[in-house]
Parts: structure tokens; C-alpha cells; sequence
């Protein structure tokens, strides 16, 4: 079983024609996924659907004065630790990289050992995040094509007809505190134009920066009660309603919730971690040589940032722009019917409360096949996905001394044999 668990492939798919976009070319990159190498340089042609509504697109029209002025903002931010450099994790790596590619899973729940790089990979994820469509000027990164990612002024705009202007935008990563004020994350009165101009303006926060991108917590189980009641609140409905001085709003706050934490700290309310699509396990590398090689990759790191991320910059594109392949693929991943009753028969069969899993499941395993480039999920794909995907809804038996993960994938051969 543990060899099972352990290893995995993924096959290399000639050139060749579908009905659905043609994939071209399939060629490995260095990136790691779930202990192997996994295919990369997806390329094809998608059917892109054309939106409802009025749009205006300038993206294209960057002028280079713009382009000179985002290159300078990008070079002087924090560096980054990149994605493809970080040695090991890979069951963490590839839950993350299934939510980029499709956000409606619901996020990953990491929890492990304390200096086990939990962070530092969430936070390397920027540089991959695809760009996206969005309404210029929008403080909440509305969509232009669907109304259900649309703030209500853009709503009105539409039904009135007025063309949208949108401009592509990178998505975005906020990170959540600790000790952040309700009001910081939900949005309060704007002070300084009720004070200058005596109007009640809203003043958006960070579910509202966070809308249509990733929100992480770092040390999730030790977020205050309060807090973990208002994430529990936009992550049911997908908006963010609020109501103080005066003021009654509502915004999309649809995000990608990302957790990490370190068990011995504390345990996450089950109505939180029910609201995670994928839980990740991450443990301290034991092998000697793997362990001196994070050390010096990590000297090299703090030595040189720029030097270090400059050697693993093809890399990155590479990995990027299978991503940005995979995203636009996705909705030609068909799944079997036959595999979709095994899929719930090993949920009904381990007790798992709700219909959760048995989504996610399905999405993850249909996004683990954009990412190898396959029409069609296979068995192979959803025993990948399946232990993260359902091991923190299992009920708890305190005198169980087998992991959550094995009692899944058990039950997975016992059903898909």
C-alpha cells in the first residue's frame, strides 16, 4: 500500500487531434507534481466563448510607459522564493496547483510539521497566478463576462447598457493576519469622505480584494473565532454583506481559501474545515541528501534572490504557461459516468457527511486531467486526488490509529477493483 501511495505516473501524450482543442505538443519541464515529473508546453487552440455584454478591451493597448512602470513595481517587491525550486512537498504542490487551474474546488488546507516550507510554497504561488479579465476601476475585481462575479454598480451599469472597460489583472494573493479588525476584513465606513464631503461611503476590505483570487490564512487554527465566522459566512454564499453606521452592502467575495497550520496548535472548528475543498499533509523530509540540498538551495536563496529566481526563470514560464493550459482546457475534461458512481459509492461507503466530496472529487480529478492534457479522467487521476479530497471529512474515531488518508485509498481499491 505505502508503495502505491508513493508513487504515481502520468503519461506523455503524443500529437494528435481531438474534436474538443487540438493538443499539439506535450514536453516535460522540471517541475515536480506528486513524486514525478508531469508534462508540460500544453499548447492549443480553445473556443473561447463570447461574452453577453458590451466589453471594451485595453488591455492590448498597454502603452510601454505602462509595461516600463509594472516591470519597476514587480523588481521592487519582496523576492519570492519561486515554485519550481522547492524540493519535495509534492502532495501540497499539486493540491495547490489543482486550485489555480480550477478555483471552484475550494481551496487546501495545509497542516504539518513546523518548518516544513507550509508558507513559503503558498506564497511562491504569485508568481504562477494567471491573468484575468477585469472591469478597469472595480475594487472588486469584477468579471466582466459573468454576473456572478460582478459587484452591483457594475450589475447596474450592464442592465443600463454602458460599455465596460476591462484590462487584464494578474490574480491576486491577500494574506489574512492574525490580528486583523473584523472591519479591515469585511470593510467598513470610508472616515475621510464622510469627514471632507459628509457622505457614508464604503470602504472596501480584504474579502473584497481577495474576490475571484486566493485569501491565505497562515496558523489558520489560531484565527479568533469572530474572524473564522465571517470567512464561514462569504465562503457559503460567495458575498460579503455588511451592515454598520448606516451603511447596507453586499460585494462578491468569491475566493480560493488557503490554510496552513501545525496540528499541535490546536484543531480547526469542523465548520471551517469542512469549507476547505482539499487537504494537504505535510511532513518533515527525512532523507539526508534532500534535506542538504533545501539547506543549500536556500543559502543560495538568501544569498543572491535575484540571481537564484533568474536560474529558474524558463522554469517558471514553463510551468506558468501550462497553467494558463490546463485553465483553458478544463472545460473539455469529460468524466465517465461509471466513474462518478464509484466516486460517490467510496463517499457513501466512508460515511462522508454532505455532498462536498463528492464535488470536489469530481472537480479536482477533472483538473488533475487538464494538467497532464487528457480528454478523459481515469481511475489513476482520481486515486491522486481522492485521499486529499476527502480525508478531513471523515468522523473522527479517537481510538483509530490509522491515517485518514489510508482508510480512503483502501476504500478506493475496495470499490474501484
Amino acid at each position: 500500500m505505502a508503495s502505491t501511495l508513493g508513487t504515481c505516473s502520468i503519461a506523455v501524450f503524443s500529437s494528435r487531434r481531438h474534436s474538443s482543442p487540438s493538443i499539439h505538443s506535450l514536453s516535460l519541464i522540471k517541475g515536480q507534481v506528486f513524486g514525478c515529473k508531469f508534462c508540460g508546453g500544453i499548447g492549443f487552440h480553445g473556443v473561447k466563448g463570447k461574452s453577453q455584454f458590451s466589453v471594451l478591451t485595453v488591455a492590448t493597448d498597454i502603452n510601454s510607459t505602462e509595461q516600463a512602470r509594472r516591470i519597476a513595481s514587480k523588481e521592487s517587491q519582496r523576492p519570492v522564493y519561486p515554485f519550481s525550486a522547492i524540493v519535495g512537498q509534492d502532495e501540497m504542490k499539486l493540491c495547490l496547483l489543482l486550485n489555480v487551474i480550477d478555483p471552484k474546488i475550494g481551496g487546501v488546507m495545509i497542516m504539518g510539521d513546523r518548518g516544513t516550507g507550509k508558507s513559503t510554497t503558498v506564497r511562491s504561488l504569485i508568481d504562477l497566478l494567471p491573468e484575468i479579465k477585469v472591469v478597469a476601476g472595480d475594487p472588486y475585481n469584477s468579471d466582466p463576462e459573468d454576473p456572478e462575479f460582478m459587484g452591483i454598480e457594475v450589475r447596474e451599469r450592464v442592465l443600463k447598457g454602458e460599455q465596460l472597460e476591462v484590462v487584464f489583472s494578474k490574480i491576486n494573493m491577500v494574506d489574512l493576519p492574525l490580528g486583523a479588525t473584523e472591519d479591515r476584513v469585511c470593510g467598513t465606513i470610508d472616515i475621510e469622505k464622510a469627514l471632507t464631503e459628509g457622505v457614508k461611503a464604503f470602504e472596501p476590505g480584504l474579502l473584497a480584494k481577495a474576490n475571484r483570487g486566493i485569501l491565505y490564512v497562515d496558523e489558520v487554527n489560531l484565527l479568533d473565532d469572530h474572524l473564522v465566522d465571517v470567512l464561514l459566512d462569504s465562503a457559503a454564499s460567495g458575498w460579503n454583506t455588511v451592515e454598520r453606521e448606516g451603511i447596507s452592502i453586499a460585494h462578491p467575495a468569491r475566493f480560493i481559501l488557503i490554510g496552513s497550520g501545525n496540528p499541535e496548535e490546536g484543531e480547526l472548528r469542523p465548520q471551517l474545515l469542512d469549507r476547505f475543498g482539499m487537504h494537504a499533509q505535510v511532513g518533515t523530509v527525512r532523507d539526508a541528501e534532500l534535506r542538504v540540498k533545501i539547506v543549500e538551495e536556500r543559502a543560495r536563496f538568501d544569498q543572491n534572490p535575484k540571481e537564484f529566481r533568474d536560474s529558474y526563470k524558463a522554469e517558471q514560464e514553463k510551468l506558468q504557461q501550462q497553467i494558463t493550459s490546463a485553465r483553458s482546457f478544463l472545460p473539455f475534461v469529460q468524466i465517465d459516468h461509471e466513474l462518478k458512481v464509484k466516486i460517490s459509492k467510496v463517499c457513501a461507503e466512508l460515511n462522508v457527511d454532505g455532498l462536498r466530496g463528492d464535488i470536489v472529487t469530481n472537480r479536482a480529478a477533472k483538473a488533475l486531467a487538464a494538467l497532464k492534457g487528457s480528454e478523459k479522467v481515469s481511475a489513476e487521476d482520481i486515486a491522486t486526488v481522492i485521499p486529499n479530497c476527502l480525508r478531513h471529512r471523515l468522523r473522527k474515531d479517537p481510538l483509530e490509529s490509522i491515517d485518514s488518508g489510508l482508510l480512503v485509498i483502501e476504500k478506493f481499491y475496495e470499490v474501484f477493483s
